[in-house]
């Protein structure tokens, strides 16, 4: 047996609550970077709905270029989908307390780690989310200065804390500091 049948099961009782056809662009215009540890869903510490906004999660909630090339594909969907009539996007990147990306922060992890990969392991120690007010202002700065942002998105920092729960803007919304083609 899948660990994944109870959830099939799940999916076809959603199906049977009556299932809506939704934009694929979001209510909120809000995309959402976060952890993929699974104490950390938006669906429960943010209160997300089904269309409420765009959630990619990786490991510690980092910025990637790979989650760059996902923000500029989403503005341009939205620019060509709605134009003039386009509303500004914020991109809010959460990191949370007792990520287990902190484990990158250990040389025999680390070195472990990237053994497996068979990468250098030096690739991953800016990867570590010890300190996520730290992590998630370099982030934001990163996508702030990035080039190919589109001026029309926004950048926001937060940390969830899993002891408490709730959330703390760590950097307010501000959009990037370039000059990036539309």
């Amino acid at each position: 047996m899948s660990n994944l049948n109870p959830l099939l099961d799940r999916n076809r009782a959603f199906v049977g609550n009556g299932h809506e056809v939704l934009s694929p662009l979001p209510n909120h215009q809000l995309f959402i970077v976060t952890c993929m540890d699974g104490r950390v869903d938006p669906a429960h510490f943010l209160g997300v709905g089904l269309g409420d906004a765009l959630v990619i999660r990786n490991a510690g909630g980092r910025v990637t270029d790979e989650v760059v090339d996902e923000i500029v594909f989403i503005a341009t969907v939205t620019e060509t989908m709605l134009g003039d009539a386009a509303q500004p996007f914020e991109v809010a990147v959460v990191h949370h307390t007792g990520c287990g990306t902190g484990l990158l922060a250990d040389d025999a992890f680390r070195t472990a780690y990237a053994t497996r990969l068979g990468v250098d392991e030096s690739v991953f120690r800016h990867k570590a989310v010890t300190e996520p007010e730290a992590s998630v202002r370099a982030d934001v700065e990163l996508l702030r200065n990035s080039a190919v942002l589109p001026t029309s998105v926004s950048v926001s920092g937060h940390v969830y804390d899993l002891d408490t729960g709730l959330v703390a803007t760590v950097v307010a919304p501000l959009t990037s500091t370039h000059d990036a083609p539309r």
